[in-house]
């Protein structure tokens, strides 16, 4: 338990596993009173998930207004039926720290999360990431993409013809259309919290905090993992 506990797991993605493994069931709400009465071990209050949301200033940085609306998609990307849809987003170094920032991707149906640090946020360090990220899969992984209108994004129609990728945009102000990409930035700020200086982030780091997020259970994945997930869907592609 302990073990899990390190490995960033949240109370109730320990008492599923145990429950499908069939080991003896303890309930999360035990572990929570282990863990407050100070029964486990010391330092294990700090992988636990943040209560409540944050209110989010509005986006004042450049937008465009061309490209596919996300009222285009298909209706089998907003079901998460099929596989091969993603959302991106980007994550910032704190104000005033430096450009650095991290190209975020998280597969809709899976929820397989990756990341690609970046220097800046112009167009071209974007197109640049998301190459890398979509080179290091078999083809079929990436078919659509659900980005926001910033700037940085301005490299649509280049990704759409070098990576054959369907780019749509969501609407302003409604950061729930992509909402997946919203909570695993949230989990991934909890290794580089808001005012790190992304520059001084090393990739094995960021490596080391993707494979924890990617290996922890999750209720909408029946309590499997989205790396189990993730292997399965690229079976078929192979």
């Amino acid at each position: 338990m302990e073990e899990k506990l390190q490995a960033t797991w949240s109370p109730e993605q320990i008492t599923e596993r145990f429950r499908i493994q069939g080991l003896p069931p303890v309930s999360f709400k035990t572990i929570y009173r282990w863990l407050y009465a100070g029964r486990l071990v010391r330092g294990t209050l700090q992988v636990l998930r943040h209560k409540g949301k944050r209110q989010k200033p509005a986006e004042t940085r450049g937008r465009f207004l061309i490209g596919k609306s996300i009222s285009h998609r298909p209706k089998e990307v907003r079901s998460r039926e099929t596989f091969g849809h993603w959302e991106l987003d980007t994550v910032v170094s704190g104000r005033g720290k430096s450009k650095g920032c991290e190209a975020t991707l998280i597969e809709r149906k899976i929820r397989l999360y990756t990341a690609i640090l970046m220097p800046d946020r112009p167009a071209l360090s974007m197109k640049i990431a998301l190459g890398v990220a979509i080179s290091q899969y078999p083809t079929g992984t990436f078919l659509t993409a659900t980005i926001d209108r910033g700037k940085e994004f301005a490299c649509y129609a280049n990704l759409e013809t070098s990576h054959d990728l369907h780019v749509y945009f969501a609407d302003p102000y409604s950061s729930w259309q992509r909402g997946s990409n919203e909570n695993a930035n949230g989990l991934l700020r909890e290794f580089f919290p808001k005012g790190t200086d992304l520059t001084q982030v090393e990739d094995e780091d960021l490596a080391g905090s993707l494979d924890l997020i990617n290996h922890r259970p999750r209720k909408c994945l029946g309590w499997r993992t989205a790396h189990e997930s993730f292997t399965e869907e690229l079976s078929h592609l192979v």
